[in-house]
């Protein structure tokens, strides 16, 4: 099973681009705080490049900036290319499948956005009368 899940801080804005094909893309890299200190008492970060598409990629434009909390969901991937001098470059990046919103609003700073809230209801249990005449001699009520 390949799926990550990852919560940090953007580093910048991030930018929705078009594929030649007309699919939107957003690439964008979060800042993670690693959950130790090092030798000196300071926590380091890792800087985890991501890549969304189509709709996670139109969300995460709209509603993201630099220094918003972010939390995402998906595979690891790696791909290599040949840059314009011929040298071959290897990239390892997270594939946005799911995005959400890492701060409420009240916790970030200046940001007016937070995750919708979503009403869960019981659904109301049908009257259910039998499709048949049962025998008066059941054992138990229907």
């Amino acid at each position: 099973m390949n799926t990550a899940i990852i919560s940090g801080r953007l580093t910048r804005d991030p930018e929705v681009k078009t594929t030649q094909n007309n699919v939107d893309f957003c690439s964008f890299t979060i800042a993670v705080d690693r959950r130790f200190k090092n030798s000196a008492g300071e926590r380091e970060t890792d800087f985890i490049q991501c890549v969304a598409w189509r709709q996670t990629a139109e969300f995460i434009g709209k509603y993201f900036q630099k220094g918003s909390r972010i939390e995402v969901v998906g595979p690891i991937q790696t791909r290599n290319y040949d840059d314009k001098d011929g040298k071959r470059v290897y990239v390892t990046e997270l594939n946005v499948e799911q995005a959400f919103f890492g701060d409420s609003k009240n916790q970030s700073s200046g940001s007016v956005y937070t995750q919708p809230a979503i009403e869960i209801t019981q659904p109301e249990k049908p009257e259910v009368t039998p499709s048949f005449d049962p025998p008066g001699d059941l054992p138990f009520d229907l």
